[in-house]
């Protein structure tokens, strides 16, 4: 089979990935769980598909490099592509996403999430661990502006994942290293392209961290995505990236220019067979700032507790939010990567 036959294979059992490698069987993950689906592909084969994927040029820096990553459209479903070195040979791991815009709605995400882009300026973080649906998330986030303001929106992806159509709002996505050669760069230039929200895949480093918070600093919304499990934690780290000698100087960055952060985790609903995300949402406000300022992150469990009337969620208060709601919304097929976790009994795939 070729690579665009095993991804069409993987959507018909509403996978969410797929993994190939050399003499060993194919892999899908429906609903979070991995199921082999079929016989050991030849490192022949493998070859050959991640060299068709990556064109001469792209093979030669793989081959140089040990990975390589890219996306691409398979008959309307896009992916996000790894192509990397393994013992046994070449692997390739995709992550299948979609080309179709998508709204808080119909991710099943609380409509407050709303509220943080109403934002003219400042920084809002959508974390959580790997695999959780940021991307997904922060795709929503953009499609709300999208949808209701007119917007130059520029997002720097690496590598670019869901596919934007301008509707009120005109988006410019560019691929890191494509279109650009590095995250660093890309924020400096984006600044000069008069943008009103820009979107920054992953903050991974300090001078990408340093450089979005100048960019939130200096009257641009960023809306940026980064790991960890908790909001507490995505501060924290932010802070611990950085010299002791000036993380006073960013932590006052930060308090002055947070507009909120959202942490995520998916959570299986048996009753719906869907997968679907659990939140916790800190949004700015006095206690907010003067607790980032303090670098007291061990208090941001207080203010959340205490900021409902601000806005904001506890994991325990979405909770029971999530017991009460009823209206999910259960995608048809593979839909948005929240589906791709909780559509597998559509396929039966789940009881194989």
């Amino acid at each position: 089979m070729t690579f665009n036959e095993w991804i069409l294979k993987a959507r018909e059992r509403a996978a969410s990935d797929l993994h190939l490698e050399s003499e060993t069987p194919p892999v899908v993950r429906i609903r979070g769980e991995l199921l082999a689906i079929g016989e050991a592909i030849s490192a022949v084969d493998v070859v050959q598909m991640g060299k068709e994927l990556l064109g001469i040029e792209g093979w030669s820096r793989f081959i140089a490099g040990g990975s390589a990553d890219l996306s691409k459209a398979v008959d309307g479903t896009q992916c996000r592509i790894n192509v990397f070195k393994t013992l046994r040979g070449v692997g390739i791991a995709v992550r299948l996403l979609t080309a179709s815009a998508i709204s808080l709605r119909a991710c099943n995400l609380h409509p407050d999430l709303a509220r943080l882009m109403e934002a003219h300026n400042g920084l809002i973080i959508v974390s959580g661990p790997t695999g959780c649906g940021k991307s997904t998330t922060l795709a929503a986030l953009i499609e709300e502006v999208n949808a209701s303001r007119a917007r130059n929106i520029i997002t720097l992806e690496s590598p670019l994942e869901y596919i934007f159509s301008n509707r009120l709002s005109f988006i410019r996505q560019r691929e890191i290293p494509t279109h650009s050669p590095s995250f660093e760069q890309a924020i400096v230039d984006a600044l000069r392209e008069n943008p009103d929200l820009l979107v920054v895949s992953e903050m991974r480093t300090p001078e990408v961290m340093r450089l979005t918070l100048n960019a939130a600093e200096t009257g641009h919304l960023v809306l940026a995505t980064m790991h960890s499990a908790t909001c507490a934690e995505a501060l924290s780290r932010i802070c611990m990236s950085f010299a002791p000698e000036i993380q006073g100087s960013i932590l006052a960055q930060l308090a002055d220019c947070i507009v909120g952060v959202v942490c995520q985790r998916l959570e299986f609903l048996g009753d719906y067979d869907l997968r679907v995300p659990k939140c916790e949402v800190l949004k700015t406000s006095s206690a907010t700032k003067g607790t980032i300022r303090s670098g007291q992150f061990g208090q941001i469990t207080s203010v959340l507790q205490t900021g409902a009337e601000e806005g904001m969620w506890s994991f325990d208060r979405y909770e029971r939010w999530m017991t009460q709601k009823k209206d999910w919304v259960i995608p048809e097929q593979t839909g948005h990567r929240y589906g791709h976790y909780g559509t597998a009994s559509r396929t039966g795939a789940h009881h194989e």
